[in-house]
């Protein structure tokens, strides 16, 4: 399942942002390290299903649909907030970044309304700067990286260059474990242009640029500008995109997400995750408090920034960041079933570029050992193994397995 970190100082509301996308209840509070053990659960990535299109009514297993939209899981780490100098200990440091090892990609919750300290106390809005809490984040990144590197520089300069080992390969057996890969070690080095033939060389200062271009490589992100009820926050939004053009910045009210879904279990209002709109269905079920915060959402959330922003930072994070497509696989492929007849009843979300082999491999290893060949439902055509796939794909694999 891809693997999605909730970073960011405290007190910004990366928890609200995490119990919104899950549906969850991880503790929130108006002071610092309310968070100390991460949080896991099951988000969701909002997609058109294709059940209308091959005009069936699905059964899905693994995921949701809800008026023809597929919600495909994902796994999010809401994991403790993040203070100055966490890459040396300080506060949860070593915690918060140990739990971050194999997120994929991070969405980096930042307070669009300078309302918190770099220790994660309230101030009044306006007070700091959203920007440097991006620069802060990358940068504890960058020296913690820099620090596991060091510690082991010695031996892989060694293995290297008397062994002739492939830097980027013997680089990744090293250091797999915080989710780096060898065609990321690539990146890195073009962009430094550092030798990897004789890293010995490479000096504190080369290794520490290496660290950072790992870093953006590794732990990508997309910035959840939150708190956007708050007047000031528009003009620090803009601020956040012209200073970061390579990221997505996407404004987000972790709390108005939150509140509508709330109100949506009470039966007082039909929203969807997602949704451009949202509407009050049983007035009679809100309270005089929950009637005045709609007012507010619809006003400063939905009529400034058309959303809650909550579930678009989880699709940039998976279609954007890490260019995922979904493919629907089927044991029937005329009546697009599993085995026990329900329709549709999963989603993978797969690398684009995939095959049907790779679809084959997620399924379970055997199918993929004893692979037979792959049918396009739509077309009812066999497909070569190394056909590249599209997203909606609906695919059945025939194996001996």
């Amino acid at each position: 399942m891809v693997e999605i970190g909730i970073v960011g100082k405290p007190n910004v509301g990366k928890s609200t942002f995490f119990n919104a996308a899950t549906h969850g209840h991880a503790e929130t509070a108006a002071y610092p390290f309310t968070t100390i053990k991460p949080n896991n659960a099951v988000g969701s990535v909002r997609t058109q299903c294709v059940c209308r299109e091959l005009g069936v009514t699905d059964t899905p297993r693994n995921s949701r649909c809800i008026d023809g939209i597929r919600f495909a899981p994902v796994n999010l780490i809401d994991v403790a907030g993040l203070v100055p100098d966490a890459h040396k200990g300080k506060g949860l440091g070593n915690k918060f970044l140990d739990d971050l090892r194999q997120a994929q990609v991070l969405i980096h919750v930042v307070d669009a309304s300078g309302s918190t300290d770099a220790e994660g106390n309230p101030v009044a809005p306006g007070s700091t700067d959203p920007v440097e809490d991006v620069l802060f984040l990358e940068n504890e990144i960058e020296r913690w990286f820099h620090s596991i590197f060091t510690r082991n520089w010695d031996k892989v300069a060694r293995r290297v260059e008397t062994e002739k080992k492939d830097f980027a390969r013997f680089f990744e057996e090293m250091f797999a474990g915080i989710g780096v890969t060898e065609g990321m070690v690539h990146q890195a080095l073009n962009e430094t242009g550092m030798d990897p033939r004789t890293p010995s060389r490479w000096g504190d200062d080369g290794l520490y640029r290496f660290s950072k271009a790992l870093r953006s490589h590794s732990k990508r992100m997309v910035i959840a500008a939150n708190k956007t009820d708050v007047d000031v926050s528009a003009e620090n939004i803009a601020r956040l995109k012209a200073r970061f053009p390579d990221y997505i910045v996407v404004p987000t009210s972790s709390m108005a997400e939150y509140v509508l879904l709330n109100l949506v279990e009470k039966g007082a209002v039909r929203y969807t995750p997602g949704d451009t709109d949202f509407e009050a269905v049983d007035p009679s079920k809100l309270s005089p408090r929950e009637e005045k915060a709609l007012e507010m959402i619809r006003e400063k959330v939905f009529g400034r920034f058309g959303g809650t922003g909550v579930q678009e930072c989880i699709n940039k994070a998976v279609f954007d960041v890490l260019e995922r497509i979904v493919v629907y696989p089927v044991e029937d492929e005329t009546h697009y079933t599993d085995k026990e007849g329900r329709v549709l009843p999963d989603v993978f979300l797969m690398e684009k570029g995939c095959t049907p082999l790779d679809v084959a491999a997620r399924i379970h290893t055997e199918i993929a050992e004893h692979y037979v060949a792959a049918i396009d439902a739509r077309t009812k055509r066999k497909i070569a193994k190394d056909h590249e796939l599209k997203s909606g794909d609906v695919v059945k694999i025939i194996s001996k397995a």
